[in-house]
């Protein structure tokens, strides 16, 4: 099988040229992506192959030092296709830069951009974004993370948990409420005050902490935006890279099925290859055609996001929903496929089961992201 990046359209050239650089990055860590992904920690090696692809540029505006005008979601979301497929570890650190820095990109101060975003384009700075909190998840609104002025500074105080990247970012966007309304605050991670834990890790390991902000101090021009308007840009986050997971899920799908192809044409089972036996062809075509279907509606939305990313979130959240309910379907199938080889420790197909399973939770449930899409089309309709 090869994505020939049709769909609903062909896929322009500078796209297709991203897909393979990605294609071609991706390949270059299948030696360290099994020790990778098992690391709560950056993976030097990972780090380095990535920087050297400059890829990380897609993350920031060509202002500092990035690949386009303004980042765009077709081209993360095609890069994340492909790195996904081999190695959860390379998708995430590359995800990351954009997630972590986006707001500070479209509403920080020049003296802050400049100082960061070139850092974020080249890998030399790792991004994060602290929204979660112990005992807050979808409901935002509910953090106690707070932001308040003294003088020319501005005092956070909070504790963010499962944060991606946390203990190794150089940068956290914090999300705190100030006064009546909720504010984005960038906070370096060497600022007094700050420190981080790692009391929880999930099935696919990923780089992964609690943020301790206790009095933490940071200059006025460090809050990205408006005071009280952090959740428009978090909105506006969400709005630009919710459909790159997507195309995440995408890619670990087709590596998935690949894997149970292989598998079913090469094992024989009762005189002929599994491929032909019982209700085998039938997954294997029902997977193929799932696939192909969340890839179209996952490059129209991106498509889309990259023109008008939060005129286009219903677009984007149909997508997520899309593929991440397929790739699960579609590696489960895969496992079952191929029987106990499915379900050994240490194989690919494994590790793939388990990076799969996230992908339906983070960057917003498939359970809260219908229910927003209900009340979008009850309000205002097709």
């Amino acid at each position: 099988m090869s994505n020939d990046g049709t769909g609903l359209f062909e896929l322009p050239a500078k796209y297709l040229e991203l897909q393979a650089q990605a294609h071609e990055l991706a390949v270059s860590v299948r030696d360290i992506a099994a020790r990778a992904d098992e690391s709560s920690e950056t993976d030097p090696d990972v780090r380095a192959r990535l920087a050297a692809s400059k890829l990380t540029e897609l993350a920031v505006p060509k202002r500092w030092g990035g690949r386009f005008d303004a980042v765009d979601s077709l081209a993360m979301t095609v890069v994340r296709e492909q790195l996904a497929a081999e190695s959860g570890h390379l998708d995430s650190m590359f995800a990351m830069q954009g997630i972590g820095s986006y707001g500070l990109a479209v509403a920080g101060s020049d003296a802050v951009r400049d100082k960061w975003l070139p850092k974020v384009a080249s890998l030399e700075a790792i991004a994060a974004i602290g929204l979660t909190e112990p005992n807050v998840g979808s409901d935002l609104k509910a953090l106690t993370t707070t932001a308040v002025v003294d003088g020319d500074e501005i005092v956070v105080n909070g504790h963010k948990s499962f944060i991606t990247n946390g203990g190794d970012a150089a940068i956290y966007s914090v999300l705190a409420r100030e006064g009546d309304g909720y504010s984005l605050i960038l906070v370096p991670a060497d600022t007094p005050g700050l420190r981080t834990e790692r009391p929880h890790q999930i099935i696919a390991p990923h780089v992964l902490s609690d943020v301790i902000l206790a009095d933490v101090r940071v200059p006025l021009d460090h809050r990205i935006g408006e005071p009280g308007k952090g959740f428009s840009l978090v909105l506006a986050t969400l709005a630009t890279f919710r459909v790159s997971v997507a195309g995440a899920s995408i890619g670990m799908a087709e590596a998935a099925l690949r894997l149970a192809l292989n598998h079913a044409n090469s094992r024989e089972q009762f005189g002929g290859p599994l491929s032909r036996l019982g209700s085998v062809p039938e997954h294997l075509a029902s997977c193929w055609t799932d696939i192909e279907a969340a890839r179209s509606l996952t490059y129209r939305a991106a498509a889309a996001a990259a023109r008008d990313p939060l005129a286009n979130l219903h677009l984007s959240s149909m997508a997520k929903v899309a593929a991440t309910e397929t790739c699960g379907r579609v590696v489960d199938r895969s496992v079952q496929i191929m029987g106990r080889f499915g379900i050994t420790r240490g194989t690919d197909i494994e590790r793939l089961y388990r990076e799969a399973r996230p992908t339906r939770i983070y960057e917003g449930s498939t359970e809260v992201i219908l229910d927003s899409l209900a009340k979008q089309l009850v309000k205002k309709g097709i």
